[in-house]
Formats: C-alpha cells, structure tokens, sequence
C-alpha cells in the first residue's frame, strides 16, 4: 500500500513539474539577479561599438567570449578579429530565457550581418527525450529565429546543430531535433551548420578532448567549431578587416578576477 501511495505522488510530482515548464517558444525571464546584471550588461554591449557578427545562445557560446575564461576568450578573438564579433550567450539559458533577452533589448539596433545560434541543448538536460520535447525544442529554436529575423532582417543566420553530449542518454534526441533543425535552413537567410560529426563517433560518443565535462568544449572544441565557422563568415563577411570595431568583452558579474 506504501508503495503504490508514493508511486502515485511521485506521478503527480512530475505531472506538476511538467505543467509547470513553459513552453519552449515563450520568453521567460531568470530569476537569479546574477542573470539581470548580466543582462544589463549585454544590453549596453548591444550599443556600443559595431557588432557584424553576433554569437547568440548558452553557456557553449558564452564561454567563448567571456571575460572570465580568458583562453576561450584569446581563442575567440584570434579566430574572429577583424569581423567585429561579439558574443552574447548566457550560462543555463533556455530556449525561453534567450527568447526573453532578445526580447528586452540585446539585439535592438545592433543590425548585424551574421549572427550564429546554437540553443536547446539545456531544453534536452541530462534525460533522454521523447516527441513532445522534440517538438517543444525545435519551436523553441524556430521562435528565436523568426525574432532575430524581425529584429535583424539583413543577417544571415548560421543555425548551429545541437552539439552532442554525454551526460545522459541525449543522443536521440539530439539527432532527431537536429533533423528538424535542419529544415529550417533556406540557404539565403538561414544556413545550416551541423558539426556533431566532427565532435562525436556515429553513435554520439564525444571524441577524446573535445569536451572538458561532457558537454562544454574544450580549446580543441572551440577549434573545431571555428574551423567549421570560418568559411561560412568569410563567404558572407569577406575578408576580416586589420582593425575590430566589436565592443569590449563582458563576463560573469560574479566571476573574481
């Protein structure tokens, strides 16, 4: 009796946490103050010097540009100088939170030319996923392209596939919303850019040092991903100029330097 009494809270307590998810497609905001500075900050980054190409997404793509880790950052900067990059991912977000940001300001005005996007995988987390959450991420995804299209409307968008990672069974369904990912790409506003193969075997396990814990690269896998990036930018950017116009690098506000 017991067992059947704590089996059928258990249901209940998933049921309620699921309801209580939204939608991947709806801007959610953080709750973490910590989050609010950091937006705070991008928004100002946003109207400050001149940003060609924009790197939008979550903790892959902010640690690449971000002041608290200063090899990414060397990384970053020695792949993209010239383009004037900048980046504007944020640790944990969501497809929901991203929609949120961009939403409230961090793509207002910058008018980029390229903006590249890799979202969705902290939609997937740890467990293997079924069709609703593919469904749910991929519109999720296509949300925030329609936004950046409406806010940017002269960008090319470079739709990065989900990236592999081997915290927990993911595999799957990682590549079926992949799949549908895709199907998004036009090839005249939004390219397709897919490099799982590059970081993982066949069967989705990561190649030795791509990934420092499973899922966020390493130096090597910011290489790789740069190398696969570098002559889309440059069909679409030409030639990096001598001189970066990008603004400053932001970073983790509560990150001690």
């Amino acid at each position: 009796m017991l067992k059947r009494v704590l089996l059928l809270a258990f249901i209940a307590f998933n049921l309620v946490r699921a309801e209580s998810v939204p939608p991947a497609d709806e801007p959610v905001m953080r709750s973490d103050n910590n989050s609010h500075i950091a937006h705070e900050q991008l928004v100002a980054k946003a109207k400050t010097g001149k940003i060609d190409l924009y790197f939008l997404g979550d903790s892959i793509t902010r640690r690449w540009g971000a002041t608290d880790y200063p090899a990414f950052l060397s990384n970053f900067k020695s792949n993209f100088y010239g383009w004037n990059a900048a980046d504007f991912g944020w640790g944990a977000d969501t497809t929901q939170n991203i929609l949120w940001r961009i939403t409230h300001g961090e793509l207002d005005g910058v008018n980029p030319k390229v903006i590249v996007l890799l979202a969705g995988t902290n939609n997937v987390g740890k467990e293997a996923g079924d069709d609703a959450k593919i469904e749910d991420v991929t519109r999720g995804i296509t949300a925030i392209i329609k936004l950046c299209e409406a806010k940017a409307p002269r960008a090319t968008i470079i739709l990065m596939g989900i990236f592999p990672r081997n915290d927990g069974p993911t595999t799957d369904c990682i590549n079926l919303i992949n799949t549908k990912l895709k199907k998004l790409a036009d090839t005249k506003h939004v390219r397709y850019l897919n490099i799982n193969d590059r970081l993982a075997d066949q069967h989705g396990k990561l190649y030795e040092g791509v990934m420092m814990d499973k899922l966020h690269p390493t130096l090597k896998g910011y290489q790789i991903w740069a190398d696969a990036l570098k002559p889309v930018i440059l069909e679409l950017l030409g030639a990096p100029n001598s001189v970066d116009e990008a603004p400053p690098a932001t970073g983790d506000p509560s990150a001690r330097h």
